[in-house]
């Protein structure tokens, strides 16, 4: 098995100090940084995705298959030289205004993360306006915009409205999810996608910036 493979394997097994030794040994080793990011600790995360969606791995196991992720990242990110940014792209996620919930956003934001996306997390209870000013601010590719609860379904329509209003709509992709959300009522509000887990969020992220 190579290098890689192993962290992969690490990373799958949510094996926190082993992938941090095996991360460093493929440095040393004189693996591209990139390269131990892209084939062994986001691979993991992508198998993980796979079995996540096929239920033969469950949330606490994708979430210490993350923060596994995240212990080879902390070797490697050091090592990245400026034009060598492994990100995929950026996305700007958060709860709507009146929603407290965050379990399923910060699911989402692990498999962004482990597909490779930069994500910027606004937090619960956000207003429309927030929103608005985080994107000018940070000019993410991607908005992604949580809900749990039926009532606050509006909000979500709101900030979809703000986004078109602020003129920001052709600079941003924003996809939507959550309990009570459906693909159809993503249509009608008019996000640009929706997404039931946290899989098929990093999934329909990379499509959006393919």
């Amino acid at each position: 098995m190579s290098k890689l493979e192993k962290v992969t394997e690490a990373v799958i097994a949510g094996e926190v100090e082993q992938v941090a030794d095996l991360t460093q040994e493929a440095v040393d080793a004189g693996e591209e940084p990139s390269k131990i990011i892209k084939e062994g600790l986001i691979a993991g995360m992508d198998i993980v995705g796979t079995r996540f969606k096929a239920n033969e791995m469950f949330v606490p196991e994708v979430l210490i298959a993350a923060k596994t992720m995240h212990a080879g990242m902390e070797v490697v990110k050091p090592l990245l030289t400026e034009g060598e940014s492994s990100s995929t792209g950026t996305v700007l996620i958060g709860t709507v205004e009146g929603d407290l919930h965050d379990i399923g956003k910060n699911l989402v934001i692990m498999m962004l993360e482990g597909a490779g996306f930069e994500v910027i997390d606004v937090g619960i209870d956000v207003p429309a306006k927030e929103f608005i000013e985080a994107i000018k601010e940070h000019k993410p590719d991607i908005l992604g915009l949580s809900a749990l609860l039926t009532t606050t379904m509006p909000a979500m329509e709101e900030a979809v409205a703000a986004v078109e209003e602020a003129g920001l709509k052709d600079q941003v992709k924003i996809m939507v999810g959550g309990a009570p959300v459906s693909k159809e009522f993503a249509e009608e509000i008019g996000a640009d996608g929706y997404a039931p887990d946290g899989s098929t969020a990093a999934d329909l992220a990379k499509e959006f910036i393919a």
